[in-house]
């Protein structure tokens, strides 16, 4: 496990602003922290496979009495860079963003299933959104009961969905958790 270079440090904090807006910072230093400690002050590491970690500094710091090969996981996947050099967020990262997200938009009880199957949302299955969100802005889904089910980018901004028609799409699929059980082979494995 490495710390990430400049350039991956800032494609990642690009892809969390689209989520998160200027909630990010809670991410480093969470407001309940106390700066002095190791304990509580977090950091992103670079670990097998491109894969990026989101763990405690005294965690991070404690993974590298282990071999490379052998560490499989330090803290929390939030995603891996393509080859491309490009981000992408896994599921494992909803737990990270969903609190801190900027812009939500919540599924009727009808909605969720097709959801959680990967479809993506449409306007009939809206039960409500966050106000003013802007054209192609990440949000986290979520059920009525508030529960984080995924995350997406809407399709269209507030106003304009509101105009739209029943099955006109307001939010295209990113993750969801359905991928749990879809991908259940692949999500964790290190090969």
């Amino acid at each position: 496990m490495r710390p990430l270079t400049e350039t991956e440090t800032q494609t990642l904090f690009s892809k969390l602003a689209n989520y998160m807006g200027p909630f990010i910072k809670n991410l480093i230093a969470p407001p309940d922290s106390n700066p002095s400690t190791d304990q509580t002050r977090m950091s992103f590491r670079l670990g097998n496979q491109n894969r990026v970690y989101y763990c405690s500094e005294y965690l991070a710091n404690l993974s590298t009495c282990v071999a490379r090969e052998n560490l499989l996981s330090v803290g929390t996947c939030l995603g891996k860079f393509t080859k491309t050099g490009k981000f992408r967020l896994h599921i494992t990262s909803l737990n990270v963003i969903a609190p801190h997200a900027r812009y939500k938009l919540w599924v009727k009880q009808n909605g969720v299933m097709p959801f959680l199957y990967g479809g993506n949302i449409v306007k009939a299955h809206v039960g409500r959104w966050s106000e003013d969100c802007p054209e192609h802005q990440g949000v986290v889904v979520l059920g009525m009961d508030d529960m984080p089910l995924g995350f997406g980018v809407v399709a269209r901004s507030t106003a304009e969905a509101r105009r739209l028609e029943p099955t006109g799409i307001v939010c295209f699929r990113q993750a969801d958790v359905g991928e749990y059980l879809r991908e259940e082979d692949t999500l964790f494995t290190t090969t």
